[in-house]
């Protein structure tokens, strides 16, 4: 396929994907509220669930990825000495390892939490 080949179809699929995205939320939004309906709930009223360690989540995350990106530039460029395209699987794997890791972390943190809650309303009782 030529660059004209590829930016006519890249013309046609981008719409057509964006088109499909917006379709599918709109579709799964209004089945969630007759779901809801169907089940006696006012939809109106209905507010979501706060994710009250959502932010530690993505925080860490996002430390664990810049962390392995940093790590596998300075194993890139200090240790390996190679400036090749070859190395972008190391700088995938350290990024998911560390962001990894980062999500572990922020599982254990929640978890150490709940605990912790649930200990001090038992010793209340």
């Amino acid at each position: 396929m030529g660059a004209g080949e590829l930016g006519v179809l890249a013309g046609i699929i981008i719409p057509l994907s964006l088109f499909a995205m917006i379709f599918g939320i709109v579709y799964l939004n209004k089945r969630e509220k007759l779901a809801m309906i169907e089940r006696n709930m006012d939809p109106r009223s209905y507010k979501p669930q706060s994710a009250p360690y959502q932010n530690l989540k993505w925080g860490l995350l996002l430390i664990g990825s810049g962390i392995g990106l940093f790590l596998a530039y300075v194993l890139n460029r200090g240790i390996f000495n190679s400036f090749d395209d070859d190395v972008f699987f190391l700088y995938v794997s350290l990024i998911a390892v560390f962001g990894g890791a980062g999500l572990f972390l922020s599982y254990r943190i929640e978890k150490r939490e709940v605990l912790d809650k649930e200990e001090q309303r038992i010793e209340k009782l």
